[in-house]
């Protein structure tokens, strides 16, 4: 059966396919439907940080799903609760309580609802290259053009200010301001690192104006940079905090943890038909297991600090700049990306694009050091050539 020809007709058309029909995995690699084998550095475009067909998630999945899948809140269900009191007990700051839904965007919705509704106020500040998600409110909160100007208006009250410019949100924050959505790191923007002087400070004029801090850990959260959240590496203590991807090990899910700044939420103000069904929530404790288990914070920190430190050795002048936090890496370079990744893939290493120029880089967590030496050295031959 020709499953490209049969998904090619019937597909919704919003993705660029590439040319590539994927099978199998297992770790840090992927299997294409003619035996070849890939180095996975898009890693479920960051839901894969405990690599793929995990033993520990496959086992939690089959037990749970022949006992019970779905259970929505008005219900109470076991599973839900021992995730809820695991996730307050290793977030950052001071969490209370728990909101589930099933992916970043969701995640990002309620967290702008929850701040206009606990603070009466309506004006929400994001960051310029900042990437929230694609529904409405998440658009709105996101600055690229391309993923919003075809939908416009968007919803109202929403100011971006550039990243790593304190002095400029502290122009834009003021007593009206009912929270700022930021990325400790900007992924989709191109993998920049946000400064401790901008975050804290950041913070520090969320509290100053009775304003809530939301920090979007959908793709920096569960090991990704070093540390279970990237929060983490600069002491921060966020109001709300969004999380999807690797919260359940591959198995769609999104949270928000909710800080004891935020007020009482109504019944009713809010709600999801999937959010923390007993599947999704037996994934994610197995995920915390392994996560916690296998060390793979720690890991994401030595593996990431050695290919950051061999990408930096590649003698290429196509590079402009090569950043990165743990296994999150960005390699900027001088032309677009496109004929790069296609030439990655021709040496058996799967790798994104975050923005026209730069190559991302999010392999799962257990990648071994000798498959990241095999992409620093496809890397390495690849830059050596204009692909244009």
């Amino acid at each position: 059966m020709d499953f490209r020809s049969i998904e090619s007709q019937y597909t919704s058309g919003v993705y660029s396919k590439r040319d590539l029909t994927i099978v199998r995995g297992e770790g840090a690699l992927l299997w294409d439907d003619q035996g070849n084998e890939y180095i996975d550095c898009v890693g479920g475009q960051g839901a894969a940080n405990v690599g793929h067909a995990h033993p520990k998630i496959v086992q939690a999945i089959s037990k749970q799903a022949s006992q019970l899948i779905s259970c929505p809140e008005m219900f109470y269900n076991p599973l839900r609760a021992t995730l809820s009191a695991r996730l307050i007990e290793i977030a950052p700051g001071t969490m209370e309580r728990v909101f589930f839904c099933n992916s970043g965007t969701e995640a990002i919705e309620a967290a702008f609802k929850f701040a206009r509704y606990t603070t009466g106020r309506r004006k929400i500040i994001a960051t310029m290259r900042g990437f929230h998600g694609r529904t409405m409110g998440a658009l709105s909160a996101t600055w690229n053009k391309k993923y919003r100007d075809p939908f416009l208006p968007l919803v109202s009250d929403f100011e971006h200010v550039p990243y790593n410019n304190l002095e400029r949100l502290e122009s834009a924050i003021d007593d009206q301001t009912a929270a700022v959505v930021l990325e400790v790191v900007q992924g989709e923007g191109g993998v920049h690192l946000g400064s401790a002087e901008f975050l804290k400070g950041t913070q520090a004029l969320c509290r100053k104006h009775g304003a809530l801090l939301i920090l979007d850990e959908v793709q920096t959260g569960f090991g990704r940079t070093g540390k279970m959240f990237a929060a983490q590496h600069y002491g921060l203590e966020p109001d709300l905090l969004c999380l999807a991807k690797s919260i359940a090990g591959g198995i769609p899910m999104g949270a928000v943890m909710i800080g004891e700044r935020v007020g009482e939420l109504s019944s009713g103000i809010h709600g999801s038909t999937f959010g923390g069904n007993p599947l999704a929530a037996a994934a994610s404790l197995a995920a915390l297991d392994v996560l916690e288990a296998e060390k793979l914070p720690q890991r994401a920190a030595d593996l990431g600090e050695y290919l950051l430190e061999h990408l930096q050795e590649i003698n290429s002048p196509l590079i402009r700049e090569i950043r990165g936090l743990g296994l999150m890496i960005g390699i900027e370079i001088k032309q677009k990306v496109a004929p790069y990744l296609q030439a990655l893939t021709d040496r058996a290493v799967l790798a994104q694009p975050a923005g026209l120029t730069v190559i991302r880089l999010l392999p799962p967590l257990v990648i071994r050091k000798e498959q990241i030496n095999r992409v620093v050295e496809a890397l390495s031959d690849v830059l050596k050539d204009d692909q244009s």
